[in-house]
């Protein structure tokens, strides 16, 4: 009995000291890293998008194209101060395209037709008359995301892909409204994240400006539906029937109805 009870204790003191190492290292063997780094990758947009969702977890996606109106008094924090709306958006994508170099722009919304600067300068400055223009007659900025419902983490999500620049048709001598350049959202958010100049302003409290990144990803602005994904690929404008008293409130009411679906689709995924 003597000699068997040494031998117990160093056995349970042996299982003891083995056992939270073989807990560990069966942990590290089953644990699954969600976001895509280490053995296990998964397909996700990392060229467009700036957030990380996975393609196998979109159980819900559909494309919309919006448009801002930066003259709005809701958009005017992005819009600029003063006359010339050199502080404001507009004029920070052209600084950072043309001063920095720091964005690359493209003539479509595949991405296939990159510009030069030169190019791009040309259909910045110049309306369709040859005529030169000032920055803050360049009050659309549109953008295309898509709206997601990632059933990973049970959230809906607004992932923006690409900003297009816009001529108004005004500003175009009415000869209708003109692409200046498509640029992808991640280049967008990544540049304008930690600039010490560009910034959403905020007027009423200096001291609470925030960058362009954050004003995006919060959706610090307001902006209309010009388009969803629908079968005849068209504007909602288009899609107004032709007999229509007053096309363009048709248009502008189709697309409160359509974000009233949005907001209809979220609120009826949480009702049991």
């Amino acid at each position: 009995m003597k000699k068997f009870l040494p031998k117990l204790i160093l056995s349970l003191l042996i299982a003891a000291g083995i056992a939270p190492l073989t807990s560990e290292a069966q942990i590290a063997a089953t644990s699954v890293n969600p976001s895509g780094f280490g053995d296990r990758q998964f397909d996700m947009d990392t060229i467009y998008s700036a957030k990380r969702i996975r393609e196998d977890d979109k159980m819900y996606q559909i494309g919309v194209w919006r448009r801002i109106d930066l003259r709005e008094k809701y958009n005017r924090p992005l819009y600029g101060a003063g006359d010339t709306k050199s502080n404001g958006i507009v004029n920070q994508i052209y600084k950072a395209i043309v001063e920095e170099n720091a964005l690359e722009v493209f003539g479509d919304e595949d991405f296939t037709q990159p510009l030069s600067i030169a190019e791009f300068q040309d259909n910045f400055w110049l309306n369709a008359t040859g005529d030169s223009i000032f920055a803050k007659q360049l009050y659309y900025l549109d953008f295309k995301e898509d709206f997601v419902f990632d059933k990973h983490h049970s959230d809906m999500l607004f992932d923006i892909k690409y900003l297009e620049l816009v001529m108004p048709s005004e500003t175009n001598s009415n000869a209708g409204q003109k692409t200046i350049a498509f640029i992808r959202y991640k280049d967008f958010y990544n540049y304008f994240k930690d600039h010490p100049d560009a910034r959403w302003i905020n007027f009423q409290n200096q001291a609470k400006n925030l960058t362009y990144s954050e004003a995006f990803e919060t959706r610090l602005f307001r902006s209309v539906v010009r388009r969803f994904t629908n079968s005849e690929d068209a504007l909602i404008a288009d899609l107004v029937p032709l007999d229509s008293p007053n096309p363009e409130v048709q248009a502008y009411v189709d697309a409160i109805n359509f974000e009233y679906k949005l907001l209809e689709y979220e609120n009826s995924l949480w009702e049991w």
